[in-house]
């Protein structure tokens, strides 16, 4: 299972996490693979790029969470400390500090320069799906299982507030771009906006049939997206909390929601085994992307917007440029599909969580 997929700073690369244990560096140009990172000892669950490019980490079932030079392929540090799998790691905007949330409830802040854990915030009562820096990179805030979502003091480590009002869990969190304002999905199939400041809900957007998987901001902050097990993506206004647009034609759960870097298009990742392209303005379908033989568990779009990569649990990752309208396919791991099918995670905006569909939602 291809886990996740994160594109470097300059577009040039694309990473990929699987449930082979490995991590894969490919050139997007070529569609080839370039490295294979190898070191962990179990799945892996999230990638993420530092601002600058040069490092790349991952997060595993292994409990680790593993720094590597991008250039080379070595590992530069492997970091111990939580005592559960890793679902999700990020880097502050400075590329200085990462943050990593685990199954065992916990969050670390890691210091990328000497690779030591530097706090380790605690308030969760369960499993900590999704973390997310705000955009100057002094908050960091946490979704979890405990219905709750939390803002920390990246400094101290301090819990600053924490947002209550879900039901059920919370899959997703994601920042607006001028970090004003947090969203979070939850299994009781809403979305919240937050006030960042002040910790007051300021909206709850109701319309979905069952739970939201993911939610994304457009680059201008200005509309939010979010997919849902009910097969139907939203579009809604963020300053009126208004749905503007329900776009629907994939035929089973929707996990995964990606904004263009013009936010003029969104694409979407599907059980149904497609990715579709959406025109934002219009609420219109402009392409279903068929190639993968199961569910689509990411996508993302390169920094320059010509590129879509995408990961699915039959072991591949797609790209597709929108120059020659042409995928270019690489299955590396046929062999360890079946083993590893149980895994099924999704991209989370900045952050790369698992996503366990309400129905079977069980800790492993």
């Amino acid at each position: 299972t291809v886990t996740s997929v994160a594109f470097s700073p300059d577009g040039k690369t694309l990473a990929s996490g699987s449930g082979d244990k490995t991590v894969k560096l490919w050139d997007v140009v070529s569609g080839k693979e370039t490295l294979s990172l190898r070191g962990h000892e179990n799945a892996v669950n999230s990638v993420a790029f530092s601002p600058d490019g040069k490092t790349l980490a991952s997060g595993s079932w292994d409990k680790t969470v593993k720094l590597w030079d991008v250039v080379s392929g070595k590992e530069t540090r492997s970091l111990r400390g939580h005592e559960s799998a890793v679902n999700s790691v990020a880097f502050s905007p400075d590329g200085k500090t990462l943050a990593s949330g685990s199954w065992g409830k916990t969050i670390k802040l890691w210091d990328v320069a000497s690779g030591k854990e530097t706090r380790s915030p605690r308030g969760h009562e369960n499993t900590v799906t999704s973390v997310a820096f705000a955009p100057d990179g002094k908050t960091l805030a946490s979704g979890s299982w405990d219905k709750t979502v939390k803002l920390w003091d990246v400094v101290s480590g301090k819990e600053t507030r924490s947002l209550h009002g879900h039901e059920r869990d919370v899959n997703s969190v994601a920042f607006s771009p001028d970090g004003k304002t947090l969203a979070s999905g939850s299994y009781d199939k809403t979305i919240k906006l937050w006030d960042v400041a002040t910790g007051r809900e300021n909206r709850s957007l109701r319309g979905h049939e069952s739970a939201v998987s993911s939610v994304a901001f457009s680059p201008d902050g200005k509309t939010l997206a979010s997919a849902s097990e009910d097969k139907i993506i939203k579009i809604w206004d963020v300053a009126t909390g208004r749905e503007t647009r329900s776009l629907r034609g994939h035929e089973s759960a929707v996990i995964s929601v990606a904004f263009s870097p013009d936010g003029k298009t969104l694409a979407s990742g599907s059980y149904d085994k497609t990715i579709k392209l959406w025109d934002v303005a219009a609420g219109r379908e402009t392409r279903s992307l068929r190639g993968h033989e199961s569910v689509v568990n990411s996508v993302a779009f390169s920094p320059d917007g010509k590129t879509l990569a995408s990961g699915s649990t039959d072991m591949t990752v797609m790209l597709l440029s929108y120059s020659t309208e042409e995928f270019v396919i690489t299955n590396w791991s046929s062999q360890a599909a079946k083993d590893e099918a149980r895994y099924g995670l999704k991209l989370d905006g900045i952050s790369l969580v698992p996503y366990t569909p309400a129905a079977t939602k069980t800790k492993p």
